[in-house]
């Protein structure tokens, strides 16, 4: 078909011929053999398979019908990007057949929209954000899908606390006999309100569960479980729960982590993998852990991944018992060790660091953060060996600078650099880590990079697909134009850089085919004009650009009320989220509504969440 000719097509010509295409059969598409389409349709790539598909099935009936086969053939479908109201889900799923493994997103569906697709046929079934469904259908998932091997359940702890105990899952769970992983999160709810309810969950599971992963769960009710998987307690015999002897991975949120609970974990669980393990004190712990909890980990002989995390939501107070001797320690009994994160450890210095990454040849990922003693001598030595570190996160590590990151970056399989809060990283490192090869994923937030160091990014032959500059404050509008961010990059992050202004958009609207999620947050010098850039990226010509999936422009002052009319179609092709908190778009309500009526995959956020309100939606409120 002539390019050119197609292109200068007015609108109605356009529509009529898409309308003949469909009843007539005019289209040429009718010609191509339907096997070849399906075999196009079959490589579409993720995550917008779905959307394309639902798009084309319009052109003409051979796409039509072949879009339909294709669905009504697919045993898995991943919703968990969109936030689709149950109308428009019902559209979706009444074109699948019986689908085995199911993710979704639920915060505008209802009850009835989650039971069209249950039954036996289901093995897998992930549900997030499930603040709209009710206690009841969530207790009776276990009776409809008696073939679970997978389920997960994430709803909001900001609900009436007196229908806590309508989730009541004993006889439904104990019905999944095939049943290998278990993850239930309460988002939102404190632990001393929500972790009793998840007790009961420890002694229904049947004695196939390998993965059990809880938010949130009482320390002391825990205690207690695992303590009952040991052959004796105190002397006295107790007959132990049918499935912890199979249990490999535990991660939990607790009130408080204790040497008493880790030992008495490790002592119950002797196939133990993976242990995860996060705590949310209210107060100074009185029985915090120390080197001897850390001791206790030695007898997890088949342990390939170790987290331990305190979050700082309530209090600032880091594990101050946890030193250098108990790195020692893990290091030598724990040499299997593949994957290992410790989050809020005052007291180890770079000695009992290094302890880890000489005796632990295996490890793959390297994640710290809040080390206040973590210094570059802690990796001087790491290029003398090789290595197979594919991650390392180094988070929040004031103390680490650019001769660091050059000798991580000797490390040639990394594929994610994650270096928040790393205040002294400079450019000088830059060169070193743009000819890696595998880096996908580059964090420079809050460090000391400019413009120069844009260069050098700009100018390696690392295939970074998401890259965050949030709050660097010395690069400007020159080093995006010098990043000349190419097909690679997907995910983009410029929040809290105060010298970005409309050049820097139009430079990332010009260069970058593939950019699918962007963050402006915080941006003062942004304005309407940047949006209309942003909102032509999915309507180029040539397809060369998909258009932005996600985008961030909290407390971007500069935003007129106006621009609000830019989310309205055909702008902003293929927009998934939003976030306009703090700015003017939040003043039309009436247009907003509007807007979420046209386009109702696309959720606007007005509360100033991170991209996606991963870690807000229960806040949230939507009609279903």
């Amino acid at each position: 078909m002539d390019h050119k000719k197609r292109t200068t097509t007015s609108a109605s010509t356009s529509t009529s011929t898409s309308t003949s295409a469909v009843v007539g059969g005019d289209s040429l598409l009718e010609t191509i053999p339907e096997s070849i389409l399906n075999e196009i349709l079959l490589r579409l790539e993720e995550p917008e398979t779905l959307t394309t598909l639902c798009s084309v099935s319009c052109v003409s009936r051979t796409l039509h019908s072949s879009v339909n086969k294709l669905l009504s053939s697919f045993s898995s479908i991943d919703l968990s990007a969109f936030s689709v109201d149950s109308r428009t889900f019902g559209g979706i799923i009444r074109r699948f057949g019986k689908i085995e493994k199911i993710t979704l997103d639920c915060l505008r569906l209802n009850d009835s929209s989650i039971r069209r697709f249950l039954g036996p046929h289901v093995e897998e079934l992930i549900l997030l954000k499930c603040s709209s469904l009710s206690y009841k259908l969530l207790s009776s998932i276990g009776r409809t899908c008696p073939n679970l091997r997978v389920l997960t359940l994430e709803f909001s702890g900001f609900i009436n606390k007196s229908k806590v105990f309508d989730l009541n899952l004993e006889g439904s769970l104990g019905s999944c006999q095939f049943l290998e992983s278990v993850q239930i999160k309460v988002r939102g709810g404190e632990i001393n309100e929500y972790g009793f309810m998840l007790l009961g969950i420890y002694h229904l599971l049947p004695k196939t569960v390998k993965i059990l992963k809880l938010q949130p769960a009482s320390a002391l009710e825990a205690l207690v479980y695992f303590r009952t998987l040991q052959p004796a307690n105190l002397g006295v015999p107790i007959a132990p729960t049918t499935f912890g002897q199979t249990l490999t991975h535990i991660s939990l949120v607790l009130d408080s982590i204790t040497d008493v609970l880790i030992r008495t974990i490790t002592h119950a669980l002797p196939l133990l993998a993976e242990l995860d393990l996060k705590d949310r004190p209210t107060s100074e712990p009185s029985d915090d852990l120390s080197d001897i909890g850390i001791q206790s980990l030695l007898c997890c002989r088949h342990l390939t991944s170790l987290s331990l995390s305190r979050s700082r939501q309530h209090i600032i107070t880091p594990f101050k018992r946890i030193t250098d001797m108990g790195m020692f320690l893990l290091s030598e009994g724990c040499k299997g060790l593949e994957s290992i994160r410790l989050n809020g450890f005052s007291k180890i210095s770079d000695a009992g660091f290094t302890s880890i990454l000489n005796s632990c040849l295996n490890l793959k990922k390297f994640d710290i953060r809040h080390a206040s003693l973590l210094t570059d001598l802690a990796f001087q030595d790491i290029s003398k060996v090789p290595r197979s570190l594919t991650d390392v996160k180094l988070v929040s590590c004031g103390y680490i600078t650019s001769e660091a990151v050059r000798e991580l970056a000797s490390c040639r399989d990394l594929e994610t650099l994650d270096l928040l809060g790393c205040r002294s990283v400079a450019d000088s490192c830059l060169n070193d880590v743009s000819r890696l090869k595998f880096l996908t994923l580059l964090n420079l937030g809050g460090s000391d990079v400019t413009d120069d160091g844009m260069f050098v990014l700009g100018h390696g032959n690392a295939p970074i697909s998401t890259l965050s500059l949030r709050g660097c404050k010395r690069v400007t509008d020159k080093g995006i134009e010098f990043l000349k961010t190419g097909k690679s990059l997907s995910s983009l992050d410029l929040g809290h850089i105060p010298w970005i202004t409309n050049n820097a958009i139009k430079t990332i609207v010009d260069g970058s085919f593939g950019l699918i999620e962007l963050c402006i947050r915080n941006c003062f010098h942004i304005t309407d004009t940047a949006m209309e850039f942003l909102g032509l990226m999915g309507r180029r010509s040539g397809g060369e650009s998909r258009g932005l999936r996600r985008l961030d422009v909290y407390n971007c002052s500069a935003l007129s009320a106006e621009c609000l009319g830019l989310l309205k179609k055909p702008l902003f092709c293929g927009l998934q989220w939003i976030g306009i908190g703090e700015t003017k778009l939040i003043c039309g309500d009436g247009e907003l509504d509007e807007i979420q009526k046209e386009r109702k995959w696309l959720t606007i956020c007005s509360d100033g969440c991170e991209m996606g309100c991963h870690d807000g939606w229960q806040y949230h409120k939507f009609g279903v």
